[in-house]
C-alpha cells in the first residue's frame, strides 16, 4: 500500500465521528492502492471479463457510502481488511450470477499450483474458492481471515498481523495451513 498510514487512520477517524468531509479525502488517498487491489484480484479471478477494476472500487466505495457513520477501522490495515472482504463479497455475488446465467456451466476448477502461490496468474474459480473459504472459516476461523486478507485483499503478511492482532509468525505459520487446506479441498471438491 503506498498511501501514509497517518493520513488514512486520521481520515477514518474523522468519518467515524461523523465528520462527512473527510470521506472524499479518504477516497482520495485509498483510491489506488484499491484499484491495484482489484486489479490483482480480477486478475487472479478471472473476473476482468465481466467487472472492470473501476467498477470493482466503486462498488467498495458504495458499500463505504451505506455504512452509517463511516467505520470502525482503528488503523488503515483495518479499512483494507474491510475494502478485501467487500472485493471477496462482490466478486463472489458477480460469479454466481455469471454462474446462474449460464445454468451450471462454465465452471474452471483452479489448479493446485495457482492457489499455492501468492501472485496467482490465471483465471480462479471464485464460488469454489468462496466455498472452500466458507468451510475453512467454519473449523478455523482466523486462517479464513489471513486467506481472505492475502487472497482477496492483497494485504501484506505485516498487515494481515496488526489486522488481527497476532504475530507475523503466526499469520505465516496460518497462511501455509490454509493454502494446504484450500489445495486439498478444492482438488477433492465441496
Amino acid at each position: 500500500m503506498s498511501t501514509a498510514p497517518g493520513d488514512i487512520t486520521a481520515l477514518l477517524a474523522r468519518w467515524a465521528e461523523g465528520d462527512e468531509g473527510a470521506f472524499v479525502p479518504l477516497v482520495a488517498l485509498a483510491y489506488d492502492d484499491l484499484r491495484a487491489i482489484a486489479h490483482r484480484r480480477l486478475l487472479a479471478t478471472g473476473g476482468g471479463d465481466t467487472f472492470s477494476t473501476t467498477a470493482l472500487v466503486h462498488e467498495v466505495f458504495l458499500r463505504l457510502v451505506d455504512r452509517e457513520g463511516g467505520g470502525d477501522w482503528p488503523s488503515r490495515a483495518h479499512f483494507y481488511a474491510f475494502a478485501s472482504r467487500a472485493m471477496r463479497h462482490i466478486l463472489v455475488d458477480q460469479a454466481r450470477r455469471t454462474h446462474a446465467e449460464r445454468r451450471g456451466g462454465g465452471q474452471v476448477r483452479i489448479p493446485l499450483e495457482e492457489i499455492a502461490t501468492e501472485a496467482v496468474d490465471g483465471p480462479a474459480d471464485v464460488l469454489g474458492v468462496d466455498e472452500a473459504l466458507t468451510r475453512l472459516a467454519q473449523l478455523h476461523s482466523r486462517m479464513a481471515q489471513v486467506v481472505e486478507l492475502r487472497f482477496f485483499g492483497g494485504l501484506t503478511v505485516e498487515e494481515v498481523s496488526q489486522v488481527l492482532g497476532t504475530s507475523v509468525r503466526t499469520v505465516e505459520r496460518e497462511w501455509t495451513r490454509a493454502k494446504a487446506y484450500l489445495l486439498e479441498s478444492l482438488e477433492s471438491g465441496p
